[in-house]
Protein backbone atom coordinates (compact mmCIF):
# COMPACT_ATOMS: atom_id res chain seq x y z
CA UNK A 1 0.00 0.00 0.00
CA UNK A 2 1.46 3.24 -1.43
CA UNK A 3 0.43 5.62 1.46
CA UNK A 4 2.55 4.24 4.11
CA UNK A 5 5.23 6.04 5.40
CA UNK A 6 7.04 3.92 8.30
CA UNK A 7 6.20 0.43 7.51
CA UNK A 8 5.90 -1.49 3.90
CA UNK A 9 2.56 -3.92 3.37
CA UNK A 10 3.93 -6.49 1.01
CA UNK A 11 1.77 -9.66 -0.21
CA UNK A 12 3.28 -12.15 -1.36
CA UNK A 13 0.81 -15.18 -2.40
CA UNK A 14 -0.90 -16.48 0.73
CA UNK A 15 1.02 -14.24 2.68
CA UNK A 16 1.49 -10.87 4.05
CA UNK A 17 4.80 -9.39 5.03
CA UNK A 18 4.49 -6.02 7.28
CA UNK A 19 8.11 -4.61 7.53
CA UNK A 20 8.67 -1.95 10.47
CA UNK A 21 10.73 0.67 7.72
CA UNK A 22 12.71 2.58 9.85
CA UNK A 23 15.89 1.56 9.56
CA UNK A 24 18.00 4.65 9.90
CA UNK A 25 16.41 5.33 13.53
CA UNK A 26 16.56 1.08 14.67
CA UNK A 27 12.71 1.27 13.28
CA UNK A 28 12.14 2.90 16.31
CA UNK A 29 8.08 3.21 16.90
CA UNK A 30 5.94 6.16 16.83
CA UNK A 31 1.86 7.18 16.94
CA UNK A 32 2.60 7.24 12.74
CA UNK A 33 3.75 3.66 12.36
CA UNK A 34 1.62 2.71 15.33
CA UNK A 35 -1.59 3.76 12.59
CA UNK A 36 0.17 2.58 10.12
CA UNK A 37 0.55 -1.08 11.10
CA UNK A 38 -3.10 -1.46 12.69
CA UNK A 39 -4.24 0.17 9.10
CA UNK A 40 -1.88 -3.24 7.58
CA UNK A 41 -3.87 -5.32 9.29
CA UNK A 42 -7.51 -4.46 8.65
CA UNK A 43 -5.69 -4.53 4.82
CA UNK A 44 -4.76 -8.29 5.66
CA UNK A 45 -7.91 -9.47 7.66
CA UNK A 46 -10.53 -7.88 4.66
CA UNK A 47 -8.22 -9.83 1.84
CA UNK A 48 -9.04 -13.18 1.85
CA UNK A 49 -6.27 -14.22 -0.30
CA UNK A 50 -3.95 -13.56 2.62
CA UNK A 51 -3.60 -16.72 4.93
CA UNK A 52 -1.09 -15.89 7.29
CA UNK A 53 0.78 -12.31 8.10
CA UNK A 54 4.58 -11.65 9.11
CA UNK A 55 5.88 -8.79 10.88
CA UNK A 56 9.85 -8.02 10.91
CA UNK A 57 11.94 -4.83 10.72
CA UNK A 58 13.97 -3.41 8.13
CA UNK A 59 17.63 -4.28 8.50
CA UNK A 60 20.36 -6.49 9.90
CA UNK A 61 20.31 -4.50 13.34
CA UNK A 62 16.73 -4.04 14.79
CA UNK A 63 13.37 -5.16 14.74
CA UNK A 64 12.31 -2.09 16.52
CA UNK A 65 14.53 -0.59 19.44
CA UNK A 66 11.46 0.92 21.24
CA UNK A 67 9.87 4.09 21.42
CA UNK A 68 11.41 6.79 19.56
CA UNK A 69 12.48 9.25 21.97
CA UNK A 70 14.11 11.89 20.12
CA UNK A 71 12.51 15.36 20.35
CA UNK A 72 11.18 15.35 16.00
CA UNK A 73 9.47 12.04 17.05
CA UNK A 74 6.10 14.07 16.86
CA UNK A 75 4.84 13.09 20.53
CA UNK A 76 5.73 12.67 23.87
CA UNK A 77 8.70 9.80 24.34
CA UNK A 78 6.15 7.69 26.74
CA UNK A 79 2.22 9.35 26.16
CA UNK A 80 0.12 12.21 24.83
CA UNK A 81 1.79 15.60 25.33
CA UNK A 82 -1.78 16.78 26.70
CA UNK A 83 -2.23 17.29 30.07
CA UNK A 84 -6.08 15.30 30.88
CA UNK A 85 -7.24 15.06 34.43
CA UNK A 86 -9.87 12.76 33.25
CA UNK A 87 -7.64 9.05 32.83
CA UNK A 88 -10.66 7.39 31.13
CA UNK A 89 -10.22 10.03 28.39
CA UNK A 90 -9.08 8.37 25.12
CA UNK A 91 -5.84 10.50 24.96
CA UNK A 92 -5.15 8.74 27.75
CA UNK A 93 -4.60 5.50 26.32
CA UNK A 94 -1.09 4.13 25.55
CA UNK A 95 -0.50 3.60 21.72
CA UNK A 96 1.90 0.41 22.09
CA UNK A 97 -1.55 -1.08 23.98
CA UNK A 98 -3.53 0.25 21.38
CA UNK A 99 -1.61 -2.01 18.77
CA UNK A 100 -1.54 -5.22 20.29
CA UNK A 101 -5.48 -4.97 21.17
CA UNK A 102 -5.69 -4.67 17.26
CA UNK A 103 -2.94 -7.43 16.61
CA UNK A 104 -5.27 -9.47 19.23
CA UNK A 105 -8.34 -9.18 17.55
CA UNK A 106 -6.74 -10.44 14.08
CA UNK A 107 -8.63 -12.99 12.46
CA UNK A 108 -5.13 -14.17 10.31
CA UNK A 109 -2.01 -15.95 12.30
CA UNK A 110 0.86 -13.80 12.91
CA UNK A 111 4.44 -14.64 12.68
CA UNK A 112 7.13 -12.49 14.33
CA UNK A 113 10.54 -12.65 12.51
CA UNK A 114 12.53 -10.66 15.12
CA UNK A 115 15.54 -9.21 13.03
CA UNK A 116 17.50 -8.20 15.74
CA UNK A 117 17.22 -5.73 18.22
CA UNK A 118 13.95 -5.82 20.14
CA UNK A 119 13.64 -3.88 23.69
CA UNK A 120 10.60 -2.04 25.30
CA UNK A 121 8.09 -1.72 22.57
CA UNK A 122 9.80 -3.44 20.32
CA UNK A 123 9.45 -6.84 22.71
CA UNK A 124 6.16 -5.99 23.85
CA UNK A 125 4.51 -6.09 20.58
CA UNK A 126 5.43 -8.97 19.74
CA UNK A 127 3.43 -10.67 22.36
CA UNK A 128 0.50 -10.60 20.80
CA UNK A 129 1.59 -12.42 18.02
CA UNK A 130 1.01 -16.07 17.68
CA UNK A 131 4.24 -17.32 16.70
CA UNK A 132 7.74 -15.73 17.07
CA UNK A 133 10.99 -16.57 15.35
CA UNK A 134 14.43 -14.79 16.26
CA UNK A 135 17.61 -14.46 14.30
CA UNK A 136 20.67 -15.73 16.23
CA UNK A 137 21.73 -11.50 16.80
CA UNK A 138 18.01 -11.06 18.17
CA UNK A 139 18.33 -8.86 21.80
CA UNK A 140 15.30 -8.29 23.85
CA UNK A 141 14.49 -5.97 26.96
CA UNK A 142 11.98 -5.28 29.03
CA UNK A 143 13.52 -2.02 30.20
CA UNK A 144 10.60 0.08 31.22
CA UNK A 145 11.72 0.25 35.68
CA UNK A 146 15.01 1.38 34.23
CA UNK A 147 13.04 4.34 32.20
CA UNK A 148 10.91 5.10 35.20
CA UNK A 149 7.88 3.67 33.44
CA UNK A 150 5.89 0.19 33.63
CA UNK A 151 5.23 -2.57 30.64
CA UNK A 152 3.00 -1.39 28.40
CA UNK A 153 1.25 -2.57 25.09
CA UNK A 154 -1.20 -5.21 27.79
CA UNK A 155 1.91 -6.86 28.29
CA UNK A 156 1.19 -7.33 32.10
CA UNK A 157 -1.35 -9.91 30.45
CA UNK A 158 0.74 -11.33 27.48
CA UNK A 159 4.00 -11.66 29.18
CA UNK A 160 3.27 -14.07 32.28
CA UNK A 161 1.06 -16.14 29.79
CA UNK A 162 4.11 -16.88 27.71
CA UNK A 163 6.84 -17.32 29.74
CA UNK A 164 5.51 -17.71 33.30
CA UNK A 165 5.25 -15.07 36.05
CA UNK A 166 8.70 -15.36 37.69
CA UNK A 167 10.13 -14.92 34.51
CA UNK A 168 8.11 -12.31 33.71
CA UNK A 169 8.47 -10.38 36.78
CA UNK A 170 12.69 -11.12 36.59
CA UNK A 171 12.86 -9.36 33.16
CA UNK A 172 10.56 -7.00 33.75
CA UNK A 173 12.30 -5.86 37.72
CA UNK A 174 15.86 -6.11 35.91
CA UNK A 175 15.26 -4.07 32.44
CA UNK A 176 18.12 -6.41 31.80
CA UNK A 177 18.88 -6.99 27.94
CA UNK A 178 19.27 -10.72 27.06
CA UNK A 179 19.67 -12.82 24.31
CA UNK A 180 17.53 -14.91 21.81
CA UNK A 181 18.72 -18.03 23.31
CA UNK A 182 17.38 -17.38 26.73
CA UNK A 183 13.83 -16.16 24.91
CA UNK A 184 13.76 -18.96 23.09
CA UNK A 185 14.57 -21.12 26.55
CA UNK A 186 12.05 -19.41 28.28
CA UNK A 187 9.34 -19.57 25.97
CA UNK A 188 8.67 -16.69 24.72
CA UNK A 189 10.13 -17.15 20.84
CA UNK A 190 9.96 -20.43 19.00
CA UNK A 191 13.25 -21.33 17.17
CA UNK A 192 16.48 -19.50 16.34
CA UNK A 193 17.75 -18.61 13.26
CA UNK A 194 20.60 -17.16 11.72
CA UNK A 195 19.90 -13.95 10.24
CA UNK A 196 20.09 -14.56 6.46
CA UNK A 197 17.74 -17.69 7.22
CA UNK A 198 14.92 -15.87 9.13
CA UNK A 199 12.48 -14.62 6.83
CA UNK A 200 12.68 -17.51 4.72
CA UNK A 201 12.00 -20.00 7.71
CA UNK A 202 9.01 -17.64 8.88
CA UNK A 203 7.66 -17.63 5.09
CA UNK A 204 7.62 -21.95 4.93
CA UNK A 205 5.74 -21.39 8.53
CA UNK A 206 3.11 -19.27 7.15
CA UNK A 207 2.82 -21.23 3.74
CA UNK A 208 2.28 -24.51 5.74
CA UNK A 209 -0.53 -22.82 7.36
CA UNK A 210 -2.05 -21.52 4.24
CA UNK A 211 -1.53 -24.61 2.14
CA UNK A 212 -3.10 -26.93 4.55
CA UNK A 213 -5.84 -25.92 6.20
CA UNK A 214 -9.20 -23.54 6.63
CA UNK A 215 -9.14 -20.48 6.75
CA UNK A 216 -12.24 -20.22 9.03
CA UNK A 217 -10.74 -22.90 11.33
CA UNK A 218 -7.71 -21.35 11.74
CA UNK A 219 -9.52 -17.73 12.63
CA UNK A 220 -11.75 -19.81 14.86
CA UNK A 221 -9.48 -21.64 16.53
CA UNK A 222 -7.27 -18.16 17.11
CA UNK A 223 -9.81 -16.44 18.83
CA UNK A 224 -10.94 -19.30 20.55
CA UNK A 225 -7.30 -19.70 22.12
CA UNK A 226 -6.66 -16.72 22.69
CA UNK A 227 -9.52 -15.91 24.59
CA UNK A 228 -10.84 -19.48 26.36
CA UNK A 229 -7.60 -20.54 27.82
CA UNK A 230 -8.21 -17.19 30.07
CA UNK A 231 -11.27 -18.26 31.27
CA UNK A 232 -11.77 -19.53 34.97
CA UNK A 233 -13.91 -22.82 34.50
CA UNK A 234 -13.70 -25.22 30.89
CA UNK A 235 -17.35 -25.77 30.64
CA UNK A 236 -16.93 -22.12 29.12
CA UNK A 237 -14.68 -23.43 26.86
CA UNK A 238 -16.86 -26.15 26.25
CA UNK A 239 -19.79 -23.72 25.31
CA UNK A 240 -17.80 -22.38 22.42
CA UNK A 241 -16.39 -25.38 21.51
CA UNK A 242 -19.34 -27.19 21.32
CA UNK A 243 -21.14 -24.31 19.43
CA UNK A 244 -18.21 -24.28 16.54
CA UNK A 245 -17.75 -28.48 16.11
CA UNK A 246 -21.77 -28.01 15.61
CA UNK A 247 -21.82 -25.19 12.81
CA UNK A 248 -18.35 -26.14 11.24
CA UNK A 249 -18.98 -29.63 10.79
CA UNK A 250 -21.96 -28.47 8.66
CA UNK A 251 -19.65 -26.23 6.50
CA UNK A 252 -18.39 -26.83 3.10
CA UNK A 253 -14.78 -26.78 4.55
CA UNK A 254 -15.60 -30.00 6.09
CA UNK A 255 -16.84 -31.48 3.60
CA UNK A 256 -13.48 -30.81 1.55
CA UNK A 257 -11.49 -31.63 4.46
CA UNK A 258 -13.16 -34.84 4.67
CA UNK A 259 -13.11 -35.73 1.03
CA UNK A 260 -9.43 -34.33 0.90
CA UNK A 261 -8.46 -36.59 3.29
CA UNK A 262 -10.32 -39.75 1.50
CA UNK A 263 -8.77 -39.01 -1.32
CA UNK A 264 -5.57 -38.34 -0.63
CA UNK A 265 -4.92 -34.90 -2.43
CA UNK A 266 -4.28 -30.87 -1.16
CA UNK A 267 -7.46 -30.06 0.23
CA UNK A 268 -9.06 -26.59 -1.52
CA UNK A 269 -11.52 -25.05 1.78
CA UNK A 270 -14.22 -22.56 0.15
CA UNK A 271 -14.40 -20.79 3.12
CA UNK A 272 -13.38 -17.30 3.86
CA UNK A 273 -12.86 -15.42 6.88
CA UNK A 274 -15.06 -11.93 5.19
CA UNK A 275 -18.25 -14.16 5.30
CA UNK A 276 -18.47 -17.58 6.68
CA UNK A 277 -17.85 -17.76 10.05
CA UNK A 278 -19.92 -19.28 12.46
CA UNK A 279 -22.81 -17.26 12.93
CA UNK A 280 -22.39 -16.36 16.48
CA UNK A 281 -19.23 -14.90 16.02
CA UNK A 282 -17.45 -12.83 17.46
CA UNK A 283 -18.99 -14.56 20.98
CA UNK A 284 -17.67 -12.50 23.28
CA UNK A 285 -19.23 -9.57 22.19
CA UNK A 286 -22.98 -10.97 23.20
CA UNK A 287 -23.89 -10.55 26.89
CA UNK A 288 -24.74 -14.20 27.53
CA UNK A 289 -20.73 -14.63 27.42
CA UNK A 290 -19.72 -12.14 29.84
Amino acid sequence: MSDFTQIRYEVDGPVATIVLDRPEKLNAYTRDMMREICAALDASDADDAVRAVILTGAGERAFCAGADLTPDSGAGPFSSDEEVEDLSDERVRDGGGRLTLRMFNSKKPLIVACNGVAVGVGATMQLAADIRLASDNARYGFVFAQRGIVPEAASSWFLPRLVGMQTALEWCYTGRIFGAEEARAAGLVRSVHPQGELLGEARKLALEIAENTSAVSVAMTRAMMWRLSSLDHPMKAHRIDSRSIYRLSRSADAGEGIASFLEKRPPDFPGRPSSDMPDFYPWWEEPEFE
